[in-house]
């Protein structure tokens, strides 16, 4: 983990255009915002080339996709390739239906992302690996080092497959992290706001390999320390712990372990 990428981001408080779903936005607006960023969600296709050529990184999260937001997607990615600014992608549920299939292929035949961030069932299904999933969960078992390999190589991009060791692929070359908790998987949006903290972090001016690493392996600390804590008994005690955690130091919550 590279302390200085999480430092870059709470000194600069870079703005994340979030054009993402609507069962996470509250949740990943305030964890973006102890993290140390800054979020704004806009997703009308009227604003979307203004608002993406003021940010300083963009996410696409087709979560609660509908044909209507497509085109401020398409927008706010084109533009933020002109600008040469971060677009992340989170193709949430893109295995369970050919709608969310055909929006995600609209969105790669027009935007370059940066990072594709997903679960090994969502990114399996980009590049055509048969693999398990249940709406938007991925339940299959394979080799996620594979999935992550091939997704950077098809998209030349930095491939994300998270899991409970989470693969980063980018260039032919991988990198893994084990960090994490369990109780990740009874909160909704956890993905989400993971995907908020990458592009917050591919904002800063250090190796992609790096900035990526440093989001997951911290936002896995983070959920540890949180679960540490004596007074969570479940998901809905976690959940403020994390919301706290997502603003401590590394050295923090690297006590712990």
């Amino acid at each position: 983990m590279n302390k200085d990428i999480i430092q870059k981001v709470r000194d600069q408080s870079p703005l994340i255009h979030h054009l993402t779903n609507q069962v996470v936005m509250n949740f990943t607006a305030n964890g973006l915002l102890s993290f140390g960023g800054t979020p704004i969600m806009a997703k009308a296709e009227e604003e979307a080339k203004d608002m993406a050529s003021i940010a300083d990184g963009i996410l696409l999260n087709i979560g609660t996709i509908t044909a209507q937001e497509l085109p401020a997607m398409i927008t706010a990615g084109k533009t933020a390739n002109e600008k040469g600014i971060p677009v992340v992608l989170d193709p949430v549920g893109v295995a369970a239906t050919p709608f969310r299939t055909s929006v995600v292929k609209e969105i790669l035949n027009t935007v370059q992302p940066t990072v594709i961030k997903g679960n090994a069932g969502e990114i399996a299904h980009l590049v055509e690996i048969p693999w398990e999933t249940k709406g938007v969960e991925s339940i299959g078992d394979g080799n996620s080092v594979e999935i992550a390999l091939k997704a950077a190589e098809t998209y030349q991009t930095t491939a994300v497959v998270t899991g409970e060791t989470d693969v980063i692929c980018s260039e032919n070359e991988y990198l893994s992290n084990n960090s994490g908790h369990p109780i990740l998987e009874k909160i909704t949006g956890a993905g989400c706001l993971l995907g908020s903290i990458l592009t917050a972090c591919l904002t800063t001016n250090e190796p992609i390999e790096q900035q990526v690493l440093t989001a997951v392996e911290f936002y896995g600390l983070v959920a540890e320390y949180a679960a540490d804590y004596s007074e969570v008994s479940g998901p809905g005690t976690f959940l403020p712990h994390f919301i706290d955690a997502l603003s401590f130091e590394v050295d923090k919550l690297e006590k712990l372990n």
